[in-house]
């Protein structure tokens, strides 16, 4: 199966995955609208492959309140926009080991970004996502999560936290969308060298490219999930058996039977 989308919004367009999974899309054809904050690297995206394969949008994640009508406006302006791409984030070292170290701001910050603002989109795309789908049209959300929402690590606590939130987020969005067309994509990446470790992101984890190249072949096989990488290993290992239990609590509250532990 090819990858089916024709018109992608690309949240983080202008840096790390975001920025190179714009590129391969532009590769293939597809058109891109890149949404970021900083408007010079918009421009230089729009610069580099003309308005014919690119647009720019200019836009705050984190400014939920503005998310419905920065939506709207969107979809009024592209109504064959078939695929959101929700990939923002960031991450931030937290220590509890110094309690006096650690910035509630910042913990509400990231988790603002890596979450509440995912989740408000999802909410604004959505009446028209199911409109095309229901008119028998292509139409998907593809998140990025990380191999962290299964298997933490301890210098980046918060940030696991909320990718497994993100995670299981998805997983229930995918069970209650199964029967509307409404396609809910996933994609787990290992560590990568991008910005997202900050000075010395370059050199840890994965190779942008190689990650890029692996990401794009699930992708385009019509994969709904897709682990790159060390989250192939944790996915395969217990996350499809975590998957399987999901599924028959949820089966079993689609037949009106009380899942265990969910109390009375």
């Amino acid at each position: 199966m090819s990858f089916p989308y024709k018109k992608v919004a690309v949240f983080g367009a202008t840096s790390g995955i975001g920025k190179a999974l714009a590129k391969r899309f532009i590769a293939n054809g597809i058109f891109v609208i890149a949404i970021a904050r900083r408007k010079e690297r918009l421009a230089e995206l729009v610069h580099q492959y003309g308005h014919d394969k690119v647009e720019a949008s200019p836009f705050d994640i984190t400014m939920l309140g503005s998310i419905p009508n920065y939506v709207t406006n969107l979809t009024s302006s592209h109504p064959d926009l078939d695929l959101v791409f929700l990939n923002s984030g960031i991450q931030r070292p937290v220590d509890f080991t110094k309690p006096d170290s650690v910035d509630l701001d910042v913990i509400q910050e990231e988790f603002l970004t890596n979450y509440l603002s995912p989740v408000a989109f999802t909410k604004a795309f959505l009446p028209h996502l199911l409109s095309r789908a229901k008119d028998s049209k292509t139409a998907g959300i593809l998140y990025t999560t990380s191999g962290l929402a299964l298997t933490p690590i301890r210098t980046v606590p918060n940030y696991c936290a909320t990718k497994a939130a993100m995670h299981s987020m998805i997983l229930t969005l995918r069970d209650q969308l199964a029967d509307t067309g409404v396609k809910v994509l996933e994609l787990y990446p290992p560590a990568v060298q991008t910005e997202l470790h900050g000075e010395n992101g370059k050199h840890i984890g994965m190779p942008l490219d190689e990650f890029t190249n692996d990401a794009w072949k699930g992708l385009s096989e019509g994969k709904d999930q897709v682990p790159v990488g060390t989250a192939v290993k944790a996915f395969e290992g217990f996350e499809k058996k975590r998957q399987e239990m999901y599924q028959g609590m949820a089966q079993m509250v689609k037949n009106g039977t009380p899942p265990p532990g969910s109390g009375t």
